[in-house]
């Protein structure tokens, strides 16, 4: 029986209800779908539907081969897969380790690669689940010496993935952005939204879906990692590009209380000359969760406070929950439309935090759209420019996937993309009255929410030192995952007092860092903290408020440094914009490992402290206490010291003084960027 099949695009194996196709999609990719259950209509997941591309189809004895560009899959009688590059070098394949697996066709050189066991493990495997769906396994044979990256935001200190085990899971502070990049020439994308697990072992990589119908899959190959997150770009989409208000300081605290509380800082921010981007009214503004409008006993006039902060040339950003509380306003219509997620056993309570709520259904297009009307009612036409999109995981009390269910499905099949359709609400919404250039703050993401402008940021981190380092690596793999706008809450969340010297270094490190990526932007829940003056008001319980946050809150010789790092910001924004361009035509991200433009240099892809913003600066953060010298990597060519000057020789390792009020930065030799350091103070 022949078990193959060729097709226009695409090549297929079926046995026994088995089936596995794979077909050519975007530049240079292949996309494998398969499952144990009848075939159906491929769900997007994160991809685009782009224009279909020519492929090559060929049918080699007992095996049938698929060229895109400059990758190929190949599969034999058995149903087994495995991907090459245009040399014909193996990029992945499954790992099947079973007795009736007999035909041998994976060389290696000459070598026959013998693949008979009696270990009885797939390469897929489906476990069947009550309702249709099974808890999926995909294994692939081990590859030495690869580095992987990308896969999102996790808080650890590892850039290089290999060797991890990653949560496939949304979580406060963690994002799973399943997209990876091998060193070895390839990217890959799981398409499924399940919560998961992906393994990155030194005998094999597995991953893993707790509840799916099909193992949905996307390869690419290409020459540099830089290709990759391009081609990878094409067929999940590029970020809209960022509004040039957007590129200067961004001005936030848990929380500004009152209009008139805001507008305060708004000011002193103007009559000190320092310039102010955005300015963000975070949460518990609103009278009861769920309600999507300003309290008027703290907010009484929206418009006329956008209006004035508009004339100082200050946007205002507004936080928006998901979470609706039984007693808001929105409450009886949300429950009888099904917008609002559900829970499978238990008292429905999803969250517990100044009021027992359930969170929205995104995943539902009514849902989104009953989101947007009500915020541009409230916000948007009174003059409200951003978004806050907080709590997009959404942060569930106890984190128990299998006991929710979305719009969309269970949530332990389709919940990952959450953030994304969060995103989406907005970015419909706004792209209906023509806006172009929206852009959302979101705390989480998944593959493809870059396309529907969300902005991520790492979530409620401790202040401390440890945990500025893990943003390093949590920012530099989100790149690498595809996620070109990232920013961290600068100093941390949790924590952080404001006479406390130590943690005045700890601002002052991540300020400086802060000022070489994407967004700068200023947030955190500061010592010591005010309670609320009534506890409750009308049965709702009240929020407390943290201390200052702005420059100026934590002392003259903190504030000196920080201004003059907030001026030399102001004066790269014509540099930052065009990298949110490239961005957005390309793909490529502004902050990036330094194997990114370097690939070639072996060093490049061991360095994991420093970075590339852009192609003209090289930045190697301070991040760590009492730390006042440093070593940086210097690729082959010139380099400029950009605070003296001074021409420095690369291809070398060299010993950089950072005193407190500066972090080691180098310039391209050549590049104009270089006169943004000239005089930082001017």
């Amino acid at each position: 029986m022949d078990t193959l099949t060729l097709e226009e695009r695409a090549i297929a194996w079926a046995y026994d209800g088995n089936w596995v196709r794979i077909e050519a999609h975007g530049p240079s990719g292949l996309r494998l779908r398969a499952s144990t259950y009848a075939a159906r209509p491929a769900a997007p997941g994160a991809l685009l539907d782009i224009d279909a591309v020519a492929a090559t189809i060929e049918r080699d004895g007992s095996v049938a081969r698929i060229r895109n560009g400059g990758i190929t899959a190949e599969l034999d009688l058995q149903g087994r897969a495995r991907f090459l590059d245009h040399a014909g070098r193996v990029l992945l394949e499954e790992k099947w380790r079973q007795r009736d697996t007999v035909t041998k066709f994976w060389t290696i050189g000459s070598e026959t690669v013998e693949t008979i066991s009696a270990l009885g493990l797939a390469g897929r495997e489906f476990r069947p689940l009550p309702g249709g769906a099974a808890e999926i396994t995909v294994r692939f044979e081990a590859k030495p010496g690869e580095r992987l990256y990308g896969m999102g935001q996790y808080q650890q200190p590892n850039l290089d993935l290999a060797g991890c085990v990653l949560e496939l899971a949304q979580r406060n502070s963690q994002a799973s952005v399943p997209f990876v990049v091998s060193s070895h020439g390839y990217g890959m994308l799981w398409n499924s939204p399940a919560v998961g697990e992906a393994c990155f072992a030194a005998n094999g990589a597995i991953w893993t879906a707790r509840a799916a119908h099909e193992i949905d899959y996307w390869i690419t190959a290409a020459d540099t990692p830089a290709q990759i997150v391009r081609n990878y770009a094409q067929v999940t989409g590029t970020a809209p590009m960022m509004p040039d208000y957007a590129l200067g300081l961004w001005q936030s605290k848990l929380r500004y209380r009152t209009q008139d509380e805001l507008l305060a800082v708004a000011r002193d921010y103007r009559d000190r000359g320092i310039p102010l981007a955005v300015i963000v009214a975070d949460f518990f503004h609103w009278p009861v969760q769920g309600d999507w409008r300003f309290d008027a006993r703290e907010w009484p006039d929206p418009a006329a406070m956008c209006a004035e902060l508009e004339a100082m040339g200050t946007a205002l950003m507004v936080s928006v929950w998901p979470t609706v509380d039984p007693r808001s306003e929105n409450y009886p219509t949300l429950v009888e439309r099904g917008y609002l997620v559900r829970a499978n056993r238990g008292v429905d309570v999803q969250q517990e935090f100044l009021g027992n709520t359930r969170f929205l259904d995104v995943t539902h297009p009514g849902a989104r759209d009953f989101l947007w009307q009500t915020l541009k009612r409230n916000y948007r036409d009174k003059g409200v420019t951003l978004f806050w999109l907080d709590e997009a995981e959404p942060e569930y009390g106890a984190y128990d996937f299998d006991n929710y269910r979305y719009h969309a499905g269970e949530v332990l099949a389709v919940g990952n993309a959450y953030p994304l359709h969060y995103a989406q609400a907005l970015h419909d919404g706004l792209t209906a009255e023509g806006a172009t250039d929206t852009v959302s703050l979101v705390r989480c993401a998944w593959a493809g929410s870059q396309r529907y402008g969300a902005l991520i940021w790492s979530g409620d981190i401790h202040s401390s030192f440890t945990a500025m380092r893990n943003q390093l690596s949590a920012g530099l793999n989100m790149a690498m995952a595809g996620i070109p706008w990232w920013t961290t809450d600068i100093g941390g969340f949790h924590g952080g007092h404001v006479d406390d010297p130590a943690f005045h270094e700890l601002m002052i490190r991540w300020f400086q860092w802060a000022v070489f990526t994407p967004v700068l932007r200023m947030h955190g829940h500061r010592d010591p903290i005010t309670p609320p003056a009534e506890p409750f008001r009308d049965g709702v319980e009240q929020c407390d408020t943290g201390a200052g946050n702005e420059l100026w809150s934590f002392g003259d010789d903190v504030f000196a440094i920080l201004r003059r790092f907030a001026r030399l910001r102001e004066r790269l924004r014509p540099y930052v914009a065009g990298l949110m361009r490239t961005a957005h035509e390309a793909g490529d991200p502004p902050m990036r490992p330094m194997f990114y433009d370097y690939p070639d240099q072996a060093r490049s892809w061991e360095v994991d402290d420093q970075y590339m913003f852009g192609p003209d600066l090289l930045v190697a953060p301070v991040t760590a206490a009492g730390v006042e010298a440093r070593d940086v990597w210097l690729p082959a060519g010139t380099w400029i010291d950009a605070w003296t000057g001074a021409e420095v020789a690369g291809d070398a390792t060299i010993r950089c003084t950072a005193p407190r009020d500066r972090l080691p930065v180098f310039v391209r030799a050549g590049a104009r960027v270089a006169d943004a350091f000239a005089d930082p103070a001017a």
